[in-house]
């Protein structure tokens, strides 16, 4: 297929939904581009030369539904857009799978970075990078103030037992990825289940929350729309922030194939990220040390996975051959956090 008619993305059929569903949304023939760089579903910017927007749909030849709901990604931004919460301007959900093969929603486009590497952040300079690190945090506040019941998300998870779940679901996966030893694998689960923290007051999760998951523009470098909320749901909010503080944290393995903006000259430091947190939000962040240990126990299966996949040949390309040597990296890292508190 052409550039402007990407795999996964019939044009024809996509304007005659939107010219039914939204008559006079769209003035002129559409083209469309993959956007790279997404996590594991697929968007696409579309334009009819005049305006644009992002489709978003599941990968092509998927098998778990419920790893990739496009209702739910739909559901909760289209909850979050009267909120303060910058998100998208939600446009349309298409559960039709004859429409583009799969469901699919429509969304603006909004115009913005996001900023997925130290180099990246580099031109901004210190003062401009510390900036949007902190707003970063101050935006999770905003999401985690947001009263799911007002924003009609009362059920959009079940928080009672969360974190045992999330911590049997990702001891799980490594189950399904296991084809090598791992030294101190076990050690840091078994830990995390008998160290549970108690639960603060459940608030809507964006579940991968990072600097590479906003879009950051103006002026002023303000965040302009968080992305990818595929892992969205009711939970503890110290996931997101434990997460945050992770992807804040350098890695020390030189050439990683994983990149953080840790390393950008200005960003701060994770424990700077967690007090402003704390003092923002009012929340006791005494505990926050168990759920930074959490993400990097649920980042190391994640990596185990790609690089089992890979030694079946399943995943090719760049960087993919050393996923592999950084699973030990990420597994130290847990076990160091959870001793230091």
């Amino acid at each position: 297929m052409s550039p402007d008619h990407p795999p996964g993305l019939d044009l024809d059929r996509l304007r005659v939904l939107l010219d039914r569903e939204r008559p006079g949304l769209v003035t002129g023939p559409l083209s469309g581009r993959l956007i790279e760089g997404g996590r594991s579903n697929l968007t696409y910017a579309v334009s009819d030369g005049a305006a644009r927007w992002v489709v978003r749909r599941p990968p092509l030849g998927h098998v778990l539904a419920t790893a990739h709901d496009m209702r739910r990604e739909h559901r909760v931004i289209d909850a979050l857009h009267p909120t303060d919460v910058p998100v998208p301007r939600p446009v349309l959900l298409c559960e039709d799978e004859e429409v583009l093969g799969a469901p699919f929603y429509v969304m603006e486009f909004v115009e913005g970075t996001p900023f997925r590497t130290a180099e990246q952040l580099a031109p901004l300079g210190p003062e401009r990078t510390r900036a949007a690190v902190l707003n970063l945090v101050d935006t999770l506040v905003g999401l985690h103030a947001v009263d799911p019941a007002e924003a009609g998300l009362a059920d959009f998870g079940r928080p009672d037992g969360f974190l045992d779940r999330q911590l049997r679901r990702w001891a799980k996966q490594l189950d399904a990825s296991r084809n090598r030893d791992l030294a101190g694998i076990d050690e840091l689960h078994a830990t995390l289940g008998r160290e549970l923290p108690r639960s603060p007051a459940p608030t809507v999760v964006h579940g991968d929350y990072r600097l590479d998951n906003v879009l950051i523009g103006g002026e002023n470098d303000e965040i302009r729309a968080i992305l990818d909320w595929e892992m969205s749901t009711l939970g503890d909010p110290l996931t997101d922030l434990g997460l945050l503080a992770m992807y804040s944290s350098p890695l020390g393995m030189a050439d990683s194939p994983v990149s953080t903006t840790a390393q950008a000259p200005g960003h701060p430091a994770p424990a700077e990220l967690i007090e402003r947190y704390a003092t923002r939000s009012g929340r006791d962040v005494s505990g926050v040390a168990w759920y930074t240990a959490f993400a990097w126990f649920k980042l190391a299966v994640i990596l185990e996975g790609i690089h089992y996949r890979y030694t079946l040949g399943q995943t090719v390309g760049r960087g993919f051959d050393r996923i592999g040597d950084l699973v030990p990296v990420f597994i130290e890292h847990g076990l160091t956090t959870l001793q230091k508190g």
